[in-house]
């Protein structure tokens, strides 16, 4: 379903009032005006909640960071990481801590849309590709 111009525009207005005054998301005011536009129906409002819902999902994936190991962390590399990641992205960023054995060895590492990949599987797939183009 393609949204009309109107429904985008109304849904980044709906966007800046769940924003506080610092422009950060307020996760209670976005459900609130969410379930609004679901009662009262705007013209439009499906495209909207939908182009509303999107731009909420993306900008609370830009305040959580994903940390990704082969094997589990110890204490002192855990509180490392999040030091390392509040301070490039700020102290709102939530932080999740995962394992993966199949990454063989190294830490992914997901904020938003930015990844950081020193895994070792990420670096022999590199290195089989070169090898199989050349």
């Amino acid at each position: 379903m393609k949204i009309s111009r109107e429904s985008r525009k109304m849904a980044r207005r709906f966007f800046r009032l769940a924003c506080d005054e610092n422009e950060r998301l307020v996760p209670a005011r976005a459900m609130e005006i969410a379930d609004r536009i679901v009662v009262e129906k705007p013209r439009g409002f499906l495209g909207a909640l939908k182009e509303f819902t999107r731009l909420v999902r993306l900008e609370l994936s830009h305040h959580h960071a994903r940390v990704i190991s082969a094997s589990p962390l110890d204490a002192a590399t855990t509180v490392q990481f999040a030091a390392d990641i509040r301070r490039r992205f700020g102290s709102h960023v939530t932080l999740e801590f995962a394992v993966d054995p199949a990454l063989l060895g190294g830490v992914r590492v997901q904020v938003g849309n930015d990844v950081w990949d020193g895994t070792l599987r990420t670096r022999l797939e590199n290195l089989k590709k070169q090898i199989t183009t050349t």
